[in-house]
Protein backbone atom coordinates (compact mmCIF):
# COMPACT_ATOMS: atom_id res chain seq x y z
CA UNK A 1 0.00 0.00 0.00
CA UNK A 2 1.24 3.42 -0.94
CA UNK A 3 0.67 5.64 1.93
CA UNK A 4 1.77 8.74 -0.26
CA UNK A 5 -1.09 8.09 -2.45
CA UNK A 6 -3.39 11.12 -2.99
CA UNK A 7 -6.38 7.91 -1.75
CA UNK A 8 -4.56 7.53 1.70
CA UNK A 9 -4.51 11.37 2.05
CA UNK A 10 -7.78 11.80 1.11
CA UNK A 11 -8.86 9.23 3.84
CA UNK A 12 -6.76 10.86 6.61
CA UNK A 13 -8.30 14.18 5.93
CA UNK A 14 -11.85 12.77 6.29
CA UNK A 15 -11.06 11.18 9.57
CA UNK A 16 -9.32 14.60 10.68
CA UNK A 17 -12.76 16.13 9.61
CA UNK A 18 -14.93 13.62 11.42
CA UNK A 19 -12.61 13.46 14.56
CA UNK A 20 -12.46 17.61 14.84
CA UNK A 21 -16.39 17.32 14.27
CA UNK A 22 -17.20 15.01 17.02
CA UNK A 23 -14.75 16.97 18.91
CA UNK A 24 -16.48 19.80 18.72
CA UNK A 25 -20.13 18.30 19.59
CA UNK A 26 -18.26 16.48 22.56
CA UNK A 27 -17.36 20.15 24.03
CA UNK A 28 -21.00 20.94 23.55
CA UNK A 29 -21.90 18.15 25.46
CA UNK A 30 -19.23 18.29 27.86
CA UNK A 31 -20.87 21.75 28.82
CA UNK A 32 -24.33 20.67 29.32
CA UNK A 33 -22.71 18.04 31.33
CA UNK A 34 -21.01 20.67 33.52
CA UNK A 35 -24.91 21.94 34.67
CA UNK A 36 -24.96 19.16 37.21
CA UNK A 37 -22.40 20.58 39.55
CA UNK A 38 -23.90 24.24 38.98
CA UNK A 39 -27.00 22.50 40.70
CA UNK A 40 -25.01 21.50 43.58
CA UNK A 41 -23.39 24.38 43.86
CA UNK A 42 -27.23 26.22 43.79
CA UNK A 43 -28.31 23.73 45.99
CA UNK A 44 -25.49 25.15 48.99
CA UNK A 45 -26.82 28.93 47.91
CA UNK A 46 -30.42 27.99 48.53
CA UNK A 47 -29.70 26.21 51.97
CA UNK A 48 -26.95 29.46 52.91
CA UNK A 49 -30.03 32.00 52.04
CA UNK A 50 -32.29 29.97 54.20
CA UNK A 51 -30.13 30.64 56.80
CA UNK A 52 -29.85 33.86 56.83
CA UNK A 53 -33.75 34.02 56.25
CA UNK A 54 -34.22 32.54 59.27
CA UNK A 55 -31.61 34.66 61.64
CA UNK A 56 -33.05 37.69 59.60
CA UNK A 57 -36.40 36.78 61.01
CA UNK A 58 -34.83 36.03 64.56
CA UNK A 59 -32.84 39.09 65.06
CA UNK A 60 -35.61 41.28 63.36
CA UNK A 61 -38.11 39.63 65.50
CA UNK A 62 -36.67 40.87 68.38
CA UNK A 63 -36.05 44.27 67.08
CA UNK A 64 -39.68 44.59 66.47
CA UNK A 65 -39.77 43.26 63.07
CA UNK A 66 -41.00 45.03 59.84
CA UNK A 67 -43.44 47.91 61.07
CA UNK A 68 -46.95 49.38 60.08
CA UNK A 69 -47.85 52.33 61.64
CA UNK A 70 -51.16 54.21 61.47
CA UNK A 71 -51.76 57.55 62.43
CA UNK A 72 -54.54 59.56 64.76
CA UNK A 73 -57.68 58.06 64.20
CA UNK A 74 -61.14 58.22 65.86
CA UNK A 75 -62.50 55.64 67.64
CA UNK A 76 -65.88 55.90 68.94
CA UNK A 77 -67.96 52.53 70.96
CA UNK A 78 -71.69 51.79 69.79
CA UNK A 79 -74.57 50.03 70.55
CA UNK A 80 -77.62 48.72 68.39
CA UNK A 81 -80.37 48.22 70.83
CA UNK A 82 -81.88 44.69 70.36
CA UNK A 83 -84.55 44.56 68.23
CA UNK A 84 -86.50 42.53 70.18
CA UNK A 85 -87.21 41.77 73.48
CA UNK A 86 -85.21 38.72 74.62
CA UNK A 87 -82.17 39.58 72.03
CA UNK A 88 -79.08 40.91 72.58
CA UNK A 89 -77.98 44.37 71.51
CA UNK A 90 -75.00 44.55 69.11
CA UNK A 91 -71.67 46.67 69.90
CA UNK A 92 -69.77 47.87 67.72
CA UNK A 93 -66.57 50.55 66.67
CA UNK A 94 -67.64 53.51 64.82
CA UNK A 95 -63.94 54.55 63.06
CA UNK A 96 -63.68 58.57 61.91
CA UNK A 97 -60.45 59.14 60.02
CA UNK A 98 -59.14 63.06 59.91
CA UNK A 99 -60.04 65.05 57.39
CA UNK A 100 -56.15 65.89 56.70
CA UNK A 101 -53.34 64.37 58.14
CA UNK A 102 -49.38 65.21 57.06
CA UNK A 103 -47.30 63.03 58.82
CA UNK A 104 -43.27 63.23 59.52
CA UNK A 105 -41.03 60.36 59.94
CA UNK A 106 -36.97 60.12 60.56
CA UNK A 107 -34.95 56.39 60.71
CA UNK A 108 -31.80 55.88 61.90
CA UNK A 109 -30.21 52.78 60.54
CA UNK A 110 -27.72 49.75 61.91
CA UNK A 111 -26.56 46.70 61.42
CA UNK A 112 -26.42 43.99 63.67
CA UNK A 113 -24.62 40.80 62.93
CA UNK A 114 -25.16 37.06 64.20
CA UNK A 115 -21.99 35.16 62.74
CA UNK A 116 -21.72 35.63 58.96
CA UNK A 117 -25.31 37.59 58.49
CA UNK A 118 -26.16 40.85 59.29
CA UNK A 119 -29.63 42.26 59.59
CA UNK A 120 -30.77 46.53 59.04
CA UNK A 121 -32.50 47.35 61.79
CA UNK A 122 -33.72 50.97 62.47
CA UNK A 123 -34.96 53.14 65.09
CA UNK A 124 -37.82 55.55 63.81
CA UNK A 125 -38.85 59.07 65.24
CA UNK A 126 -42.77 59.60 64.14
CA UNK A 127 -44.86 62.92 63.97
CA UNK A 128 -48.73 62.52 62.95
CA UNK A 129 -50.45 65.25 62.25
CA UNK A 130 -54.34 65.10 62.00
CA UNK A 131 -57.17 67.51 61.81
CA UNK A 132 -60.58 66.25 62.50
CA UNK A 133 -63.96 67.74 61.08
CA UNK A 134 -67.15 65.75 63.17
CA UNK A 135 -69.38 68.03 61.26
CA UNK A 136 -72.55 65.83 60.05
CA UNK A 137 -70.74 62.39 62.27
CA UNK A 138 -72.13 59.41 62.07
CA UNK A 139 -73.02 59.26 58.41
CA UNK A 140 -72.52 55.81 57.53
CA UNK A 141 -73.66 54.14 61.12
CA UNK A 142 -75.90 50.89 61.19
CA UNK A 143 -79.26 51.80 61.69
CA UNK A 144 -80.52 52.48 65.10
CA UNK A 145 -76.74 52.52 66.66
CA UNK A 146 -76.31 54.75 69.95
CA UNK A 147 -72.43 56.24 69.65
CA UNK A 148 -71.27 56.87 73.12
CA UNK A 149 -69.16 60.01 72.72
CA UNK A 150 -67.60 59.77 76.76
CA UNK A 151 -65.84 56.70 75.58
CA UNK A 152 -64.53 58.32 72.12
CA UNK A 153 -60.54 57.90 71.89
CA UNK A 154 -58.17 58.93 69.37
CA UNK A 155 -56.38 55.64 68.39
CA UNK A 156 -52.48 55.31 66.85
CA UNK A 157 -51.41 51.30 66.16
CA UNK A 158 -48.37 49.37 64.82
CA UNK A 159 -47.69 46.13 63.74
CA UNK A 160 -45.72 45.11 66.87
CA UNK A 161 -45.30 46.50 70.86
CA UNK A 162 -42.62 45.43 71.26
CA UNK A 163 -40.40 47.70 68.95
CA UNK A 164 -41.74 50.97 71.43
CA UNK A 165 -39.01 52.75 72.44
CA UNK A 166 -40.87 55.68 74.43
CA UNK A 167 -44.55 56.50 75.74
CA UNK A 168 -46.26 57.21 72.32
CA UNK A 169 -47.73 60.93 73.49
CA UNK A 170 -50.93 62.74 71.80
CA UNK A 171 -50.91 66.90 72.26
CA UNK A 172 -54.57 68.32 71.62
CA UNK A 173 -56.10 71.27 73.13
CA UNK A 174 -52.97 72.58 75.47
CA UNK A 175 -52.49 69.26 76.92
CA UNK A 176 -50.31 66.10 76.48
CA UNK A 177 -52.00 62.68 77.07
CA UNK A 178 -49.85 59.00 76.95
CA UNK A 179 -51.74 56.83 74.75
CA UNK A 180 -52.21 53.30 76.71
CA UNK A 181 -53.13 50.04 75.07
CA UNK A 182 -56.78 49.93 73.53
CA UNK A 183 -57.92 47.00 74.90
CA UNK A 184 -56.81 48.59 78.48
CA UNK A 185 -59.16 51.14 77.60
CA UNK A 186 -62.52 49.63 77.35
CA UNK A 187 -61.70 46.77 74.93
CA UNK A 188 -61.48 49.55 72.16
CA UNK A 189 -59.79 47.05 69.62
CA UNK A 190 -60.02 48.19 65.91
CA UNK A 191 -59.63 44.62 65.05
CA UNK A 192 -56.93 45.45 62.21
CA UNK A 193 -53.54 42.86 62.30
CA UNK A 194 -51.87 45.73 64.93
CA UNK A 195 -51.91 46.83 68.25
CA UNK A 196 -53.72 49.61 69.01
CA UNK A 197 -53.29 52.05 71.58
CA UNK A 198 -55.55 55.36 72.46
CA UNK A 199 -56.31 58.52 73.95
CA UNK A 200 -59.28 59.74 75.74
CA UNK A 201 -60.20 63.09 74.88
CA UNK A 202 -63.91 63.64 76.16
CA UNK A 203 -63.88 67.41 76.70
CA UNK A 204 -62.63 67.55 73.05
CA UNK A 205 -64.12 64.88 70.95
CA UNK A 206 -67.78 65.73 70.61
CA UNK A 207 -70.44 65.81 67.67
CA UNK A 208 -70.00 68.61 65.12
CA UNK A 209 -66.93 70.09 66.42
CA UNK A 210 -63.55 70.56 64.58
CA UNK A 211 -59.56 69.84 66.36
CA UNK A 212 -56.57 69.12 65.80
CA UNK A 213 -54.35 66.51 67.45
CA UNK A 214 -50.88 65.64 67.25
CA UNK A 215 -49.34 62.27 68.31
CA UNK A 216 -45.19 61.56 68.83
CA UNK A 217 -43.89 58.27 68.91
CA UNK A 218 -40.64 56.35 69.03
CA UNK A 219 -40.42 52.79 67.46
CA UNK A 220 -37.62 50.12 66.53
CA UNK A 221 -38.18 47.11 63.72
CA UNK A 222 -36.15 45.67 61.17
CA UNK A 223 -36.13 45.76 57.33
CA UNK A 224 -39.26 47.72 56.49
CA UNK A 225 -41.22 50.21 57.65
CA UNK A 226 -44.85 51.50 56.32
CA UNK A 227 -46.92 54.49 57.21
CA UNK A 228 -50.74 53.65 56.56
CA UNK A 229 -52.76 56.50 54.62
CA UNK A 230 -54.92 57.74 57.73
CA UNK A 231 -56.44 60.70 56.73
CA UNK A 232 -58.75 61.54 54.04
CA UNK A 233 -56.13 63.21 52.48
CA UNK A 234 -52.19 62.14 53.74
CA UNK A 235 -49.45 63.57 53.24
CA UNK A 236 -46.28 61.77 54.42
CA UNK A 237 -42.40 63.17 54.24
CA UNK A 238 -39.41 60.38 54.93
CA UNK A 239 -36.03 61.02 55.66
CA UNK A 240 -33.29 58.44 56.79
CA UNK A 241 -29.39 57.32 56.84
CA UNK A 242 -29.56 53.83 54.42
CA UNK A 243 -28.05 54.59 51.18
CA UNK A 244 -30.13 51.69 49.22
CA UNK A 245 -33.85 52.24 50.36
CA UNK A 246 -36.51 50.27 48.57
CA UNK A 247 -39.85 51.91 48.30
CA UNK A 248 -43.07 49.92 48.11
CA UNK A 249 -46.86 49.24 49.03
CA UNK A 250 -49.84 50.71 48.38
CA UNK A 251 -48.85 53.89 47.17
CA UNK A 252 -44.90 55.00 45.50
CA UNK A 253 -42.93 58.50 46.46
CA UNK A 254 -44.12 61.52 44.42
CA UNK A 255 -40.40 62.85 45.48
CA UNK A 256 -37.10 60.71 46.56
CA UNK A 257 -33.62 61.61 46.60
CA UNK A 258 -30.92 58.74 47.38
CA UNK A 259 -27.59 59.38 48.15
CA UNK A 260 -24.62 57.61 49.69
CA UNK A 261 -25.71 59.26 53.04
CA UNK A 262 -29.35 58.31 52.95
CA UNK A 263 -32.57 59.68 50.97
CA UNK A 264 -35.55 61.69 51.41
CA UNK A 265 -38.75 60.84 49.93
CA UNK A 266 -42.09 62.49 50.14
CA UNK A 267 -45.77 60.59 49.21
CA UNK A 268 -49.25 62.72 48.19
CA UNK A 269 -52.07 60.38 49.12
CA UNK A 270 -55.50 62.16 47.98
CA UNK A 271 -58.86 61.01 49.39
CA UNK A 272 -59.86 59.52 45.69
CA UNK A 273 -56.82 57.53 45.68
CA UNK A 274 -57.36 56.15 48.92
CA UNK A 275 -60.66 54.51 48.03
CA UNK A 276 -61.82 54.42 51.61
CA UNK A 277 -64.83 55.77 53.37
CA UNK A 278 -63.90 58.39 55.50
CA UNK A 279 -65.86 57.42 58.24
CA UNK A 280 -67.64 53.84 58.82
CA UNK A 281 -67.87 50.62 60.88
CA UNK A 282 -64.91 48.24 61.02
CA UNK A 283 -66.10 46.41 58.22
CA UNK A 284 -66.19 49.16 55.75
CA UNK A 285 -62.41 50.29 56.86
CA UNK A 286 -60.89 46.73 56.62
CA UNK A 287 -58.79 47.15 53.36
CA UNK A 288 -56.87 49.97 55.19
CA UNK A 289 -53.90 48.06 55.29
CA UNK A 290 -53.14 48.28 51.51
CA UNK A 291 -52.82 52.00 51.47
CA UNK A 292 -49.12 51.78 53.49
CA UNK A 293 -46.71 54.07 52.01
CA UNK A 294 -43.49 51.70 52.32
CA UNK A 295 -39.43 52.05 52.74
CA UNK A 296 -37.59 48.65 52.80
CA UNK A 297 -33.76 48.80 54.02
CA UNK A 298 -32.49 46.04 51.32
CA UNK A 299 -28.53 45.57 50.74
CA UNK A 300 -26.86 46.74 47.43
CA UNK A 301 -25.36 43.60 47.08
CA UNK A 302 -27.00 41.14 48.57
CA UNK A 303 -24.26 37.89 48.58
CA UNK A 304 -26.62 35.14 48.16
CA UNK A 305 -28.85 36.98 45.49
CA UNK A 306 -25.87 37.73 43.49
CA UNK A 307 -24.59 34.21 43.33
CA UNK A 308 -28.14 32.68 42.59
CA UNK A 309 -28.54 35.34 39.65
CA UNK A 310 -24.77 34.54 38.62
CA UNK A 311 -25.80 30.51 38.51
CA UNK A 312 -28.44 31.06 36.01
CA UNK A 313 -26.12 32.12 33.21
CA UNK A 314 -23.33 29.40 34.53
CA UNK A 315 -24.26 27.49 30.97
CA UNK A 316 -23.65 30.43 29.11
CA UNK A 317 -20.41 31.38 30.71
CA UNK A 318 -19.24 27.72 30.46
CA UNK A 319 -19.90 27.41 26.90
CA UNK A 320 -17.66 30.68 26.39
CA UNK A 321 -14.62 28.86 28.73
CA UNK A 322 -15.16 25.36 26.41
CA UNK A 323 -15.36 27.76 23.68
CA UNK A 324 -12.50 29.56 24.25
CA UNK A 325 -9.85 26.92 24.65
CA UNK A 326 -11.53 24.96 21.92
CA UNK A 327 -10.41 28.18 19.40
CA UNK A 328 -7.07 27.83 20.90
CA UNK A 329 -6.92 23.99 20.63
CA UNK A 330 -7.42 24.54 16.62
CA UNK A 331 -5.37 27.80 16.12
CA UNK A 332 -2.52 25.86 18.17
CA UNK A 333 -2.64 23.12 16.09
CA UNK A 334 -2.72 20.88 19.51
CA UNK A 335 -5.32 18.39 20.89
CA UNK A 336 -6.68 19.22 24.09
CA UNK A 337 -8.00 16.06 26.31
CA UNK A 338 -11.78 16.23 26.87
CA UNK A 339 -10.56 15.27 30.86
CA UNK A 340 -8.69 19.06 30.53
CA UNK A 341 -12.65 20.54 29.75
CA UNK A 342 -13.70 19.30 32.53
CA UNK A 343 -11.07 20.50 34.62
CA UNK A 344 -11.90 23.88 32.95
CA UNK A 345 -15.59 23.58 34.16
CA UNK A 346 -14.65 22.24 37.42
CA UNK A 347 -12.66 25.16 38.35
CA UNK A 348 -15.36 27.62 36.77
CA UNK A 349 -18.19 26.26 39.16
CA UNK A 350 -15.51 26.23 42.23
CA UNK A 351 -15.37 29.90 41.78
CA UNK A 352 -18.91 30.47 42.70
CA UNK A 353 -18.19 28.27 45.76
CA UNK A 354 -15.15 30.77 46.20
CA UNK A 355 -17.68 33.91 45.54
CA UNK A 356 -20.23 32.98 47.52
CA UNK A 357 -17.69 32.14 50.78
CA UNK A 358 -15.68 35.08 50.17
CA UNK A 359 -18.82 37.66 49.61
CA UNK A 360 -20.40 36.35 53.25
CA UNK A 361 -17.16 37.75 55.01
CA UNK A 362 -16.16 40.56 52.94
CA UNK A 363 -18.45 41.41 50.47
CA UNK A 364 -19.63 41.35 47.24
CA UNK A 365 -17.34 43.38 45.34
CA UNK A 366 -14.12 42.53 46.92
CA UNK A 367 -15.22 38.49 47.09
CA UNK A 368 -15.62 39.01 43.37
CA UNK A 369 -12.03 40.47 42.84
CA UNK A 370 -10.36 37.54 44.89
CA UNK A 371 -12.61 34.83 43.83
CA UNK A 372 -12.62 36.07 39.80
CA UNK A 373 -8.89 36.73 39.83
CA UNK A 374 -7.60 33.45 41.32
CA UNK A 375 -9.77 31.73 38.81
CA UNK A 376 -8.63 33.62 35.88
CA UNK A 377 -4.59 33.03 37.01
CA UNK A 378 -5.64 29.15 37.11
CA UNK A 379 -7.06 29.26 33.93
CA UNK A 380 -4.56 30.85 32.43
CA UNK A 381 -1.33 29.10 33.95
CA UNK A 382 -3.78 25.73 32.52
CA UNK A 383 -3.90 27.26 29.35
CA UNK A 384 -0.19 28.07 29.23
CA UNK A 385 0.69 24.02 30.63
CA UNK A 386 -1.58 22.72 28.12
CA UNK A 387 -0.35 24.09 25.05
CA UNK A 388 3.00 24.33 26.45
CA UNK A 389 2.92 28.53 25.25
CA UNK A 390 3.23 31.62 27.26
CA UNK A 391 1.60 33.61 24.42
CA UNK A 392 -1.14 31.16 24.34
CA UNK A 393 -1.01 31.66 28.54
CA UNK A 394 -1.27 35.69 27.96
CA UNK A 395 -4.26 34.91 25.30
CA UNK A 396 -5.59 33.25 28.48
CA UNK A 397 -5.27 35.74 30.39
CA UNK A 398 -6.77 38.50 27.91
CA UNK A 399 -10.11 36.71 27.33
CA UNK A 400 -10.83 35.08 30.73
CA UNK A 401 -10.39 38.56 32.05
CA UNK A 402 -12.52 39.80 29.72
CA UNK A 403 -15.01 37.02 30.35
CA UNK A 404 -15.19 37.62 34.28
CA UNK A 405 -15.38 41.24 34.01
CA UNK A 406 -18.27 40.53 31.98
CA UNK A 407 -20.11 37.84 34.52
CA UNK A 408 -18.99 41.07 37.22
CA UNK A 409 -20.64 43.81 34.54
CA UNK A 410 -23.89 41.39 34.02
CA UNK A 411 -24.73 41.27 37.94
CA UNK A 412 -24.27 44.40 38.52
CA UNK A 413 -26.36 45.68 35.25
CA UNK A 414 -29.68 44.21 36.70
CA UNK A 415 -32.12 45.58 34.55
CA UNK A 416 -29.98 45.64 31.35
CA UNK A 417 -28.80 42.31 32.28
CA UNK A 418 -30.76 40.68 29.69
CA UNK A 419 -29.81 43.53 26.69
CA UNK A 420 -26.29 42.98 27.88
CA UNK A 421 -26.14 39.66 28.21
CA UNK A 422 -27.15 39.15 24.97
CA UNK A 423 -25.20 41.65 22.78
CA UNK A 424 -22.30 40.31 24.44
CA UNK A 425 -22.64 37.21 23.54
CA UNK A 426 -23.11 37.71 19.94
CA UNK A 427 -20.12 40.05 20.04
CA UNK A 428 -18.19 36.78 21.86
CA UNK A 429 -19.62 34.66 18.42
CA UNK A 430 -18.61 37.00 15.89
CA UNK A 431 -14.84 36.90 17.90
CA UNK A 432 -14.61 33.83 17.66
CA UNK A 433 -15.88 33.43 13.79
CA UNK A 434 -13.49 36.23 13.11
CA UNK A 435 -10.65 34.38 14.82
CA UNK A 436 -11.15 31.13 13.06
CA UNK A 437 -11.85 32.59 9.59
CA UNK A 438 -8.87 30.64 8.59
CA UNK A 439 -9.13 27.53 9.51
CA UNK A 440 -10.06 24.55 6.86
CA UNK A 441 -12.54 22.99 9.26
CA UNK A 442 -12.69 19.98 6.84
CA UNK A 443 -9.18 19.40 7.79
CA UNK A 444 -7.29 21.43 10.54
CA UNK A 445 -3.91 20.78 9.60
CA UNK A 446 -2.92 21.84 5.59
CA UNK A 447 -2.95 19.17 3.07
CA UNK A 448 0.85 19.60 3.07
CA UNK A 449 1.28 19.21 6.66
CA UNK A 450 -0.67 15.89 6.12
CA UNK A 451 1.80 15.26 3.53
CA UNK A 452 4.81 15.53 5.36
CA UNK A 453 3.30 13.62 8.34
CA UNK A 454 2.33 10.92 5.75
CA UNK A 455 6.16 10.39 4.64
CA UNK A 456 7.19 10.47 8.00
CA UNK A 457 4.82 7.90 8.92
CA UNK A 458 5.61 5.87 6.16
CA UNK A 459 9.59 6.04 6.92
CA UNK A 460 9.28 4.99 10.17
CA UNK A 461 7.45 1.80 8.55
Amino acid sequence: MNLASPSWLAVQIRNRSRSMGLKLLLVSALALLMLIPALFVESIVEDRTSRAKAVIQDIGGRAGGQQTVLGPTLSIPYNVPAPYKGASSTPGVYVVFPSKGDAAVRVRTQERHRSLFKVPVYQAELKFDAMFDLTGVPSAAPAGAELDWSRAAIVIAASDARGALADGTLNAGGKTITFVPAENAGGQNVRLPLAYFDARLPDLIQPNTTFNVTANLRFSGAQRIAILAYGKSTHLAAEGDWPSPGFDGGFLPVKRTVTTQGFTSEWSVPFIARGIPAEGTITAVSTLDQTGMGISFIEMADPYQSVSRSLKYALLFIGLLFLSYFVFEVTAGKRVHPAQYILVGVAHIIFYLLLLSLAERIGFDWGFLMAGGATVLLLAANAQWIFASRVQGLRALFVFSLLYFFIYLLLRLEDNALLVGAVASFLAVAAVMYFTRNIDWYSSIPVGNAQSSATADREAV
